[in-house]
């Protein structure tokens, strides 16, 4: 599921830094540049995202901008979209076990050809999805 959540951005010139608040996570992050703070609240959104998920909760629907109170005019309010499924992809390879079972005479082929069991399960599952990855 991709979405854009509106966060605010504040500059903080004593630690040289931006803190970006993320209102609908209730969560906040940083970057050294703007570009960082950016990346990182994209981060943590994703990985808010798949915990959540995870524990079978639903993503919270994006807040109306006008919900967004800045503190001062340099405030920044603005959006960072998420590719969810993407993010769990690229961050979320535990490896978990699977225990399935074979014919006899195919786990003697098998052995003899030095085959891989896990990466052509792990294929054969991303062709069966439709997964290009």
């Amino acid at each position: 599921m991709k979405n854009v959540y509106p966060v605010l951005i504040q500059e903080d010139i004593k630690e040289n830094c931006f803190i970006v608040d993320i209102p609908d996570f209730d969560i906040s992050t940083w970057g050294k540049t703007f570009f960082d703070a950016i990346e990182n609240a994209r981060d943590a959104i994703g990985l808010a995202g798949i915990t959540m998920e995870d524990d079978g909760e639903e993503l919270p629907m994006p807040s109306a901008v006008s919900h967004i109170e800045k503190e001062s005019d340099s405030d920044i309010v603005t959006f960072v979209d998420v590719d969810f499924e993407q993010y769990r992809k690229e961050n979320d390879s535990r490896a978990v076990r699977k225990n399935c079972t074979i014919p006899y005479w195919l786990e003697v082929q098998a052995d003899k050809a030095g085959l891989n069991y896990s990466a052509i399960l792990q294929s054969g599952l991303k062709m069966a999805l439709g997964i290009n990855a």
